[in-house]
């Protein structure tokens, strides 16, 4: 089992940037690919970013590629997302997910393990 815990919630003005967090106490999160997800007011839970294992290949949706970063931490428990020129359209509960598959994984299908998400609300 794998507990993930998120941080780095808060609100923001629309253009600033935010950076959030992914941790785990129990063991290092180096043998698991790493997933941000996020899910806005009334619709459903859409991939972000995703890293694999080594850190070396990362993924991003359309929405986010050119202003959000993921990046494993040098401690091998913890994962961040680089939020930066952020939209309103940005506002959701963001939920970093873990899996054990090979690679950069974009379906949260194959994410074993989820946090309990963090808000971000970003205002124009």
């Amino acid at each position: 089992q794998v507990h993930l815990e998120e941080s780095g919630a808060g609100s923001v003005q629309a253009g600033g940037t935010r950076r959030l967090s992914c941790a785990t106490r129990e063991r290092n999160l180096s043998s698991y690919g790493m997933g941000w997800f996020r899910q806005a007011l009334g619709k459903e839970r859409e991939f972000v970013a995703a890293v694999d294992w080594s850190g070396g290949s990362t993924g991003y949706a359309d929405s986010v590629k050119g202003r959000f970063t993921i990046s494993r931490g040098n401690a091998k428990n913890t994962v961040y997302l680089q939020m930066n020129s952020l939209r309103p359209e940005d506002t959701a509960v963001y939920y970093c997910a873990a899996t054990l598959a090979p690679g950069v994984i974009y379906n949260r299908q194959e994410y074993e393990y989820w946090g309990q998400g963090t808000s971000v609300t970003v205002s124009s």
